[in-house]
């Protein structure tokens, strides 16, 4: 009787640790494409991401880069004071966007150019993404809002 409810609880133990490594597993597969790292040019320039891998760049629109192509096609420079990238991004730019402030966009590496597939800027005169307002202040650029 009793080596009956040992073998019980044995098997027990081993289908909930199965379970719990099977689910463990699909979380980290259901994550794998929805992790984006943030880096800030001086960080691209550095540590170039690999082909294909997805990341957030974040920085100041350099002033005087704002190109609009044909269509919805943009293209402008993402700087933190000591490197700058070029960006493309076909698509609707936030009411917001504009020369000289903070924004973080999501996508890939394409040569030295960075493709965004999301824009996003900031959405009043004080705030700033932390992650961009961390690497200025990090490169001497950015002091913060006037208090």
């Amino acid at each position: 009787m009793k080596s009956l409810k040992k073998q019980r609880r044995i098997q027990i133990i081993i289908a909930a640790s199965v379970a719990l490594a099977l689910a463990a597993v699909l979380i980290g597969y259901g994550f794998r494409d929805g992790i984006n790292l943030y880096r800030a040019p001086t960080q691209v320039f550095e540590e170039p991401p690999s082909a294909g891998e997805v990341f957030r760049l974040g920085g100041l629109v350099e002033d005087g880069s704002l190109i609009r192509g044909a269509g919805e096609t943009i293209s402008f420079t993402v700087t933190d004071g000591a490197h700058n990238v070029p960006v493309r991004f076909t698509g609707v730019l936030p009411d917001l966007f504009q020369e000289g402030q903070g924004m973080i966009g999501t996508g890939t590496m394409e040569g030295d150019t960075f493709v965004a597939s999301e824009i996003l800027a900031k959405h009043d005169e004080n705030y700033m993404p932390r992650e961009v307002e961390d690497s200025l202040k990090e490169a001497g650029v950015y002091e913060g809002p006037a208090s």
